[in-house]
């Protein structure tokens, strides 16, 4: 596959009627076992690229944010997932697209630039890695660096309780309740998109979504605690 065939596999109608199918098993079982609640799902764009920035507690936080919207949502995959092709198609049709393990930030951030501008929505989870705790963790810039370049909002969503239902480490999914609340989009300033991002706009971004994320995610723990 070329790149961007590689960015445009699973557009067909049978791609896309498989999406649908493991979508809907995947989030029937995450909403079932998690009793999940979702609050502020209208802020979910139905149509056009955006950016969805979860706070990230647990390798669940990925089939949660399949549970906020039918569209087929896009993630960063290893390379070597796509190896062969009929897996490299099934990755692609779930939503998945390769990055290569070891791959510079900037190749990995145009790849996803690269997804935005087809318009499928992308995934990214900006504190990094799974985190621990009540504290949203200082966020890398990728995400407003992207959603700036593309010219495509971000929604931030919090989410409780996932990291009761599989902690870090953890082997087995446990039934616990899960909460999200999905913020308000992120517009990005049109002044500062497209070929030129400035520093400064893109710190100004990632610092409204760092505050944005601690309140949505202290307000979906304070209704589980509640």
């Amino acid at each position: 596959m070329t790149k961007v065939e590689t960015f445009l596999a699973g557009n067909g109608p049978a791609s896309r009627a498989a999406y649908a199918v493991a979508r809907a098993v995947v989030a029937g079982f995450t909403r079932t076992w998690t009793r999940m609640s979702i609050v502020g799902r209208e802020h979910v764009p139905r149509t056009g690229a955006f950016v969805l920035a979860p706070v990230h507690r647990s390798n669940m936080d990925t089939p949660i944010a399949a549970c906020l919207t039918r569209r087929r949502l896009r993630f960063m995959g290893k390379d070597s997932m796509w190896k062969h092709r009929p897996a490299g198609w099934l990755f692609s049709t779930l939503g998945g697209f390769p990055v290569a393990r070891g791959t510079a930030d900037r190749e990995a951030l145009q790849r996803c630039i690269a997804v935005l501008q087809v318009g499928d929505p992308l995934v990214l989870f900006p504190e990094g890695e799974r985190k621990s705790g009540p504290t949203v963790q200082p966020l890398f810039d990728g995400a407003a660096y992207v959603a700036l370049k593309a010219g495509v909002p971000i929604i931030p969503v919090g989410i409780a309780g996932s990291e009761a239902v599989m902690p870090k480490g953890a082997k087995m999914i446990r039934p616990s309740k899960v909460h999200v609340i999905i913020g308000a989009p992120i517009e990005p300033p049109p002044s500062v998109t497209g070929t030129r991002v400035p520093r400064a706009a893109i710190r100004e971004v990632t610092a409204e979504l760092h505050e944005t994320l601690q309140r949505l995610f202290d307000e979906a723990t304070a209704h589980i605690d509640g």
